[in-house]
């Protein structure tokens, strides 16, 4: 098993959930990774992969607070005024930074998502769960959000 000193400068985070605020928690602590010289990759899977459909990154609901919709809509305005980006502008930021996108294969199959669904500007790689560890181990930190 390695050890702390053979671990990359990098993070490795599962994005499990297709839930907005959590899709934005992501992106800011992986882009806040890169912005500080580390390494960086998402691996999308189950409901996170949703997101990575083509018109999908901003369709997720509020993980609390959601109310019919307009809970997505007050936290929107608020994050509007605080300017805070956007998804679509997190996630550019995070591949002109250099960061990596992995989609689930499994997932794809389990949930009968085709390659042709996903935006394949955002895609680096497409794997299984080996690929997943293989970044992870060589990670000083990996989350799961």
């Amino acid at each position: 098993m390695a050890d702390e000193t053979n671990k990359l400068d990098k993070a490795t985070i599962i994005v499990h959930s297709g839930d907005m605020d959590k899709i934005y928690s992501a992106l800011i602590v992986a882009n806040g990774a890169l912005s500080m010289g580390m390494e960086a990759s998402l691996y999308f899977t189950f409901w996170g992969l949703e997101r990575l459909k083509k018109g999908g990154l901003e369709k997720g609901s509020l993980s609390k607070m959601h109310m019919l919709g307009i809970g997505k809509s007050m936290i929107n305005s608020r994050m509007k005024k605080a300017n805070v980006a956007s998804l679509e502008k997190l996630i550019q930021d995070f591949k002109e930074l250099g960061g990596k996108i992995i989609a689930c294969e499994m997932t794809m199959e389990i949930m009968g998502v085709k390659k042709e669904e996903l935006r394949d500007d955002l895609i680096d790689e497409y794997g299984a769960v080996g690929t997943y560890i293989h970044e992870a181990r060589e990670s000083k930190i990996t989350l799961f959000i």
